[in-house]
């Protein structure tokens, strides 16, 4: 049996799905790094646009790659982006990153870089990484995969409470068009398209809170790798 400190949990699924939230409060319960993949690929597009690469034209996309380092960085239990060192984790949020993210993604030069960096910081496991493609592409054989799930109208309603607490003014209509557009890329997309893994634990959280589905998951590792009660 496998040590629950030596697993991997892989959480995939669509856009505003609660991902992030989840993998964060459940890195913080199993004492794990917490790995946003959705950053990563967020920097890579920040970058690009921020030094106005040409990003269609392979030989300069290729080329402003090379140039790219990610990792991350724990601030007060908060998990910052460091884009070849540099602090991006509120620039990477952007209306801009998000209207471009999901096309230069598609990429397979881009997801070949990140995918590269994602399996260097999952060699030692004891992490919570998340995303669209961890539990088919990034990490086929981590312990646990989960594939999240909601309804439309509750996802867009998470993305536009969001946008609206930040101040980005936007409509439920706008939100809503670019999720469909977002899940449309991720499913559709030559390279390593959004599905569930087979051996997935597909869970809709239309209406469970992130503390439901942290106990939900906690209760899975405790009962098949074991783990101590305090957790």
């Amino acid at each position: 049996m496998t040590p629950a400190q030596d697993i991997i949990v892989a959480i995939d699924g669509f856009a505003s799905c609660g991902k992030s939230s989840l993998a964060k409060s459940l890195a913080r319960a199993l004492n794990y790094r917490h790995i946003d993949t959705g950053a990563m690929y967020r920097a890579v597009t920040w970058y690009f646009l921020e030094n106005h690469v040409e990003w269609r034209h392979q030989a300069k996309r290729e080329d402003a790659l090379d140039r790219i380092s990610i990792t991350f960085q724990n601030h007060n239990q908060l998990n910052h982006t460091l884009l070849n060192g540099v602090d991006v984790e509120t620039v990477i949020r952007s209306a801009a990153v998000n209207q471009e993210v999901s096309e230069i993604s598609v990429f397979g030069d881009v997801r070949e870089k990140v995918v590269a960096l994602q399996r260097v910081m999952g060699k030692d496991k004891r992490i919570v990484m998340e995303g669209r493609d961890i539990g088919t592409v990034v990490f086929p054989d981590a312990e646990l995969k989960i594939f999240l799930t909601a309804s439309l109208e509750v996802r867009t309603d998470r993305r536009y409470q969001e946008l609206i607490l930040k101040g980005v003014l936007t409509t439920r209509e706008e939100v809503q068009e670019n999720l469909l557009k977002r899940d449309y890329i991720d499913s559709h997309r030559e390279i390593s398209p959004l599905r569930k893994a087979q051996d997935a634990w597909e869970i809709d959280n239309s209406e469970l809170t992130i503390l439901d589905q942290q106990a939900l998951i906690v209760k899975r590792i405790r009962e098949v790798w074991g783990m101590a009660e305090h957790v």
